[in-house]
């Protein structure tokens, strides 16, 4: 070929490649104005991490946790230490504040590598990339997938400034035993914050990621401390520590303790409380359900730590392991509605079913509370007398009849006075009331008091045969509590969110309901219920367990052939408990029957030890006077027994007992066949002649 020839085939071929070159450079421009173009029109990646939402007790201390098996608790990178930023660094991705998203050197050296050994033996993904996949990519290794790993990490390069990556990768990275994120990771191996951790401690942290299952210092020592001495050399490296530092904290490995579990979820003592406040949740942030799903928020409640540690020990107390009685717990401020403990059942991990917010129970005589008030507003007083004696009841226009009876069958035969009638709990009087008031007044005053099941016009209804459940049975007596307001129960003050904004703050939603000078009078009387001066035909309900009460309660027991009750308060707490059994199981001991009175008393004597002794406070309207418990009329110096009784003013009676004087006899002093044909109260106490 001659020279000439030569020359000319080296021109053409010069011109092919340099058009080719210019050819790839026009399409790698082209594609890179395309990619560039497409990084910026799809905008900034949504960040959304699933987070752990946390729930704080009253005193802002966490007590509950719910998460969709991650736990991850978001920080903040200046809250992190600095020695597990820089250790992270150095392993990871030391060239991560001067690249692009991508370092092509170790990319380029990874390929050599992987040539070489003929396998995939070195990975060259930077922070970003990794975060990149961490958010919105599986771990599928296919060339889609790194399409669009590279496709999101350039989108977050252009996006998010290098702090913001950083963070984000440092709150999503895998620490293993189902840790995501630093704050989580470093509260489960060292029962610290991340904002806290040595360098030995980070050190060790920041080598698990590269292999969870493999270098957890829980799972494996050996392999995490060999891991460790890799990011202490790579932080000398870099010149993040100095050689000394690198040898003391290898040297310190062998003294560090690792727990292995999270120091916040021993705080979780209350999961039915819990489940009941997330519940409440749902519905506050109703048509918001990706802010549950999401996580990451702070969930202020109302729980008194304190108070429901009590409640706990004390149903654990009174409960065997091997009973399968239940109890349902609620305690609540009276003045605001909030729920202060909660309690819906023995054993959670047994049964989840939350009795105090979920069962329908039939709540007995704790109902009677509600109809005397009505009859208060009708025109009875606590001196109105109707007779306790065996009584079979026609309804329903004669065609339907109803014999109830008292406990044991005991009966005053007598006249006796609503003061006594609730002390002695009498359901004669009970039914008597409710039939002369008219079934539909008591149906229509549930409702009043926030009770919200169906009630069925029926005489027995006013010993409480219709079901309610245990929260809304304890809020009712709130409304006596705190002097007729209306409040409903709650669990939940403020919701903030993951960026620190206000989601939802309660506002106060008290409203009047009741005469303030009636639920004064109604509560007075529930006193009653532990004022051995009303003992009659029957000891008082609450004999039993006044010897446990140090301060003036007000309160009403209850009970049915499946359900034993106890619902009381002071000024400052209302408590109800229900003892039973899950299935239609009748409460057969002493035991079953009692252990609610008891709980009660415990619990309420317990949550009151270091508070004031609080007086129910007397408004304007009501009057107190002296009376003759048998009679309900004016008490004289005469009197044996004489309790102070309140009255709407007005309605207070004004004629004097007429059964003591000086002349009195006593019944110890008649024939035994005289004796009992005595009425109860005459057999107990002096009377005068001809009376």
């Amino acid at each position: 070929m001659s020279r000439t020839e030569r020359r000319r085939k080296k021109r053409i071929i010069y011109r092919a490649f340099s058009f080719a070159a210019l050819v790839l450079a026009a399409v790698s421009l082209v594609c890179t104005t395309v990619i560039w173009a497409a990084v910026k029109l799809a905008g900034a990646p949504e960040v959304v991490v699933p987070q752990t939402t946390v729930y704080l007790a009253d005193n802002l201390q966490s007590f509950g946790e719910s998460h969709g098996g991650q736990k991850r608790y978001w920080v903040a990178l200046d809250e992190i230490s600095p020695y597990l930023i820089d250790a992270t660094i150095a392993v990871e991705d030391r060239q991560f504040y001067s690249h692009h998203g991508f370092d092509m050197k170790r990319i380029a050296g990874a390929i050599v590598k992987d040539v070489a050994a003929r396998a995939k033996v070195q990975g060259a993904s930077t922070i970003t990339q990794q975060y990149a996949r961490n958010l919105f990519l599986g771990s599928e290794k296919t060339w889609s997938r790194k399409a669009k790993e590279a496709f999101y990490t350039l989108r977050l390069e252009n996006h998010y400034s290098k702090n913001e990556i950083l963070e984000g990768y440092l709150n999503t990275i895998y620490y293993g035993h189902g840790m995501y994120g630093i704050e989580a990771a470093s509260h489960y191996y060292f029962h610290k914050d991340a904002r806290d951790l040595t360098l030995t401690e980070a050190s060790i942290l920041a080598g698990i990621p590269k292999g969870p299952s493999l270098y957890s210092p829980i799972r494996s020592s050996e392999n995490a401390r060999n891991r460790q001495h890799v990011v202490l050399r790579s932080m000398e490296a870099t010149g993040a520590i100095t050689r000394d530092q690198a040898e003391r904290a290898s040297k310190e490995f062998q003294d560090i303790a690792f727990f292995g579990s999270l120091d916040t979820e021993d705080l979780a003592e209350a999961p039915y409380f819990l489940d009941a406040a997330n519940q409440e949740l749902r519905t506050i942030l109703r048509g918001r359900e990706d802010l549950i799903r999401n996580g990451g928020l702070t969930v202020y409640t109302t729980m008194n730590i304190d108070q429901q540690t009590i409640a706990e020990k004390i149903v654990t107390a009174h409960i065997p392991n091997n009973s399968e009685l239940q109890v349902a717990l609620v305690a609540m401020n009276p003045k605001s509605g909030s729920v202060k403990a909660l309690i819906g059942g023995t054993n959670y991990e047994k049964s989840a079913f939350n009795r105090a917010t979920q069962s329908l129970r039939q709540p007995g005589s704790t109902i009677k509370p509600i109809l005397y008030y009505t009859a208060l507003e009708k025109g009875f007083t606590p001196s109105t007398t109707m007779r306790s004696e065996e009584t079979t009841f026609s309804y329903d226009e004669g065609k339907s009849s109803y014999t109830p009876h008292n406990f044991r069958n005991h009966y005053a035969n007598e006249a006796i006075t609503m003061a006594q009638a609730i002390a002695l709990s009498d359901n004669i009087y009970a039914v008597k009331t409710h039939l002369f008031l008219g079934q539909d007044e008591l149906v229509k005053a549930v409702k009043r008091f926030g009770l919200t099941s169906k009630m069925a016009k029926v005489p027995s209804l006013a010993l409480g045969t219709s079901g309610v459940k245990p929260i809304e049975m304890t809020n009712a007596y709130n409304h006596f509590a705190n002097g007729g307001k209306k409040v409903k129960p709650f669990f939940i003050t403020k919701v903030v969110g993951r960026e620190g904004e206000t989601l939802y703050e309660r506002k106060p939603q008290k409203k009047k309901a009741l005469d303030k000078a009636n639920s004064y009078v109604m509560t007075q009387m529930l006193t009653g219920v532990f004022d051995q001066k009303l003992n009659g035909y029957a000891s008082v309900t609450g004999s039993s367990i006044i010897p446990k009460l140090s301060r003036p309660f007000a309160g009403k027991s209850g009970s049915t052939e499946y359900d034993s009750w106890m619902v009381g308060f002071t000024p400052q707490l209302t408590a109800g408990i229900w003892a039973g059994y899950d299935q239609s199981r009748k409460l057969e001991t002493k035991y079953d029957k009692t252990t609610a009175k008891q709980i009660w008393a415990e619990f309420m004597e317990a949550t009151h030890k270091d508070k004031p002794v609080t007086e129910f406070k007397q408004p304007k309207g009501v009057v107190g006077v002296e009376i003759d418990p048998v009679t309900g009329l004016l008490a004289d110096d005469d009197c044996p027994v004489k309790r102070m009784t309140y009255f709407k003013k007005g309605s207070e009676p004004r004629e004097i007992c007429p059964l003591h004087g000086h002349n009195d006899h006593d019944a110890d002093e008649l024939p035994d066949a005289e004796k009992e044909k005595l009425p109860w109260y005459r057999r107990i106490w002096p009377f005068k002649k001809g009376v």
